[in-house]
């Protein structure tokens, strides 16, 4: 009898795991790190959604871009979270992405760039090349000067890295039939491409170049984290902008679920774990505002974007333009 009553409680468990519904999130892997967002996001949301949520690490931004276009049609993810501006008009040429349904008032520069049916942002902020003021007192002051000068640096691959991708924008963007030139001073400067910025921030710790391409808020994680100020973003005339998106999948099986995390996600129990986590601004004010040691938005005439649709023909030359200055 004690055996069956076993028996019968192993059932109803398993029972009610069974029905417990499983959303799937793809996104990179800085974002499901233990010091990223993803394990508070977890947590919060499973308290209100009555669900598994469960994420997928899928290297860099752009890597997610291109595991969705391998997957098909018969990709498992529910949700795609990690994506960026740039890489929208692309994701929305696979036919994969449902509307989300979604209007909020987003607290986020440049709003012609990122209203869009099929994508949600969650977060953003500006890319930068971060230094050590101790070993590097005086930085380059634009990235014509990075160029000219010996500093080295390391960078992350346009074709896997969002961060990369922006670089890319970012010369072609200021500097224009100019940004081949500028890749070619540049080229004596980089100590070594990665795959994502993790990696290419983990070399940077480890001093194997005075500067990493990465974002103005990067330094916040070394004040109120480690309690480090040595860390600064250099400030050069403009910078690039990265709005960071999410979007369901028209093939989810559990759309209700996904649509509930898009509106989970600007909400503040998402967004207030954004800037000492995922170290981005956020698009929705935190109640209690931005932490202390957490550097206000730099200002808006310092902002540089291109419009979704006119990246994909940008992206096409600058990466052309990279690739030939790096084989020199």
């Amino acid at each position: 009898m004690k055996r069956l009553f076993i028996a019968a409680g192993v059932f109803l468990a398993t029972q009610a795991t069974a029905e417990t519904p499983v959303l799937t999130v793809y996104t990179y892997d800085s974002f499901v790190s233990d010091w990223g967002p993803g394990p508070a996001v977890e947590a919060a949301f499973e308290e209100v959604c009555d669900c598994d949520l469960q994420f997928v690490a899928a290297g860099d931004g752009a890597s997610l871009l291109s595991r969705l276009r391998l997957e098909g049609e018969r990709s498992k993810a529910d949700v795609v979270l990690g994506l960026d501006t740039n890489l929208t008009a692309a994701a929305r040429e696979t036919g994969l992405f449902a509307p989300h349904g979604i209007e909020a008032e987003l607290d986020v520069p440049r709003p012609e760039a990122w209203q869009d049916e099929l994508f949600l942002p969650y977060d953003w902020g500006y890319f930068a090349f971060v230094h050590d003021r101790e070993n590097l007192p005086q930085p380059p002051e634009s990235l014509e000067e990075l160029a000219e000068s010996d500093v080295s640096i390391v960078i992350q691959d346009p074709r896997s890295s969002t961060p990369g991708l922006g670089l890319l924008l970012w010369v072609k963007a200021v500097h224009g039939e100019r940004a081949e030139a500028i890749w070619e001073g540049l080229s004596d400067n980089i100590v070594t491409v990665t795959p994502g910025w993790s990696e290419a921030y983990g070399l940077f710790l480890e001093g194997e170049a005075d500067m990493v391409l990465s974002y103005t808020t990067s330094p916040a994680y070394h004040r109120i984290a480690e309690e480090d100020d040595s860390k600064v973003a250099a400030i050069f005339p403009q910078h690039y902008m990265q709005i960071e998106v999410a979007g369901k999948l028209a093939t989810s099986t559990q759309p209700e679920l996904a649509e509930q995390f898009l509106s989970f996600m600007i909400t503040d129990a998402f967004q207030s774990v954004i800037p000492t986590t995922n170290w981005m601004y956020p698009v929705v004010s935190p109640e209690g505002g931005l932490p202390d040691g957490f550097d206000a938005p730099l200002a808006a005439d310092k902002a540089l974007l291109f419009a979704p649709d006119e990246v994909p023909a940008q992206r096409d030359a600058a990466l052309a333009e990279w690739l030939r200055a790096l084989s020199k």
